[in-house]
Parts: C-alpha cells; structure tokens; sequence
C-alpha cells in the first residue's frame, strides 16, 4: 500500500535545485517590495516567479 502513496519520483526531486533560505530580514524586505508592488498595480506573476525563485532581490 506505501508504494502507491508515492507521489513524487526522485527524478522529479533532481529537477528542482535547492534554493537558499533568505534570512528573516531578506524576507521582510522581499514581503515589504510585493506588497508596494502590489499596491502600485505592477506586480506580475513574472516578478513573483523572480523574488520567489532568487532571482530577484529587493534594493
């Protein structure tokens, strides 16, 4: 029964890279940048994708 509750494979595992954790003040610079950005009307899901993937980071 264990066997069919796998629901991820370890190939799926492999294909997303482990980002690092932001500390807790980078973390609160990030939620303070998306929500002006999200009051400004210019949040896009391309943006989120960004500071949530590392890409991006607040100034």
């Amino acid at each position: 029964m264990l066997d069919t509750l796998n629901l991820v494979n370890d190939t799926d595992i492999n294909k997303e890279p482990d980002l690092p954790v932001p500390s807790i003040d980078e973390q609160k610079k990030i939620v303070a940048e998306l929500k002006r950005l999200e009051e400004a009307g210019e949040l896009t899901p391309e943006l989120l994708e960004a500071y949530m993937t590392g890409k991006k980071k607040p100034e």
